[in-house]
């Protein structure tokens, strides 16, 4: 079955989308374009946004963001004795070391990480999650994870891995 044929019956049991919307009018346009590169990143960017949209209202009851989430997971999956220097969370979460100072301020002023000296570097600092810290982040990963499993309700456990081994191999080749 060729690509074509595929999408056609992919169209059949699925309803075209915004994507297929803007991808019909390229062909319109520019019938000659391949826009099967602009088939997968147009529905990954909305999906990213809509499941980022979706987890961000899950997190909200517990009072933090999605990036004060990232934040406070972080040292949570770190195991004990959940440290890390603000430097390691910089680099972990891909930010700026201004962007997590601002992070930083409000979780520990929320009572959720705390802040050291490092004993084995006067100038740096520790970040260490707080009994509160670990029991919020422990109920929001939870809420965000049902998020996420309602969304992928509509495929199978080996679509799913399908879906998955195909990411990371995508994800693989784009970080090459």
């Amino acid at each position: 079955m060729t690509e074509a044929n595929k999408d056609a019956a992919d169209r059949e049991t699925v309803p075209a989308d915004a994507v297929d919307a803007i991808i019909d009018q390229w062909h319109g346009v520019r019938p000659e374009l391949n826009t099967a590169p602009m088939a997968v990143f147009g529905r990954i960017y909305r999906i990213a946004r809509a499941m980022g949209d979706a987890v961000e209202r899950a997190y909200a009851p517990y009072g933090i963001s999605r990036g004060e989430f990232d934040v406070v997971a972080t040292l949570r999956r770190s195991g004990a004795p959940y440290t890390l220097s603000p430097r390691q969370l910089s680099a972990t979460l891909m930010l700026t070391t201004g962007g997590m100072t601002g992070r930083l301020d409000k979780l520990e002023k929320a009572g959720l990480l705390g802040r050291k000296p490092d004993p084995h570097d006067r100038r740096g600092l520790q970040v260490t999650i707080t009994d509160r810290g670990r029991a919020l982040v422990d109920e929001a990963v939870a809420a965000g994870l049902e998020v996420q499993r309602a969304a992928l309700a509509g495929l199978g456990d080996e679509e799913v891995a399908a879906l998955t081994g195909l990411l990371r191999k995508l994800m693989a080749g784009v970080q090459a």
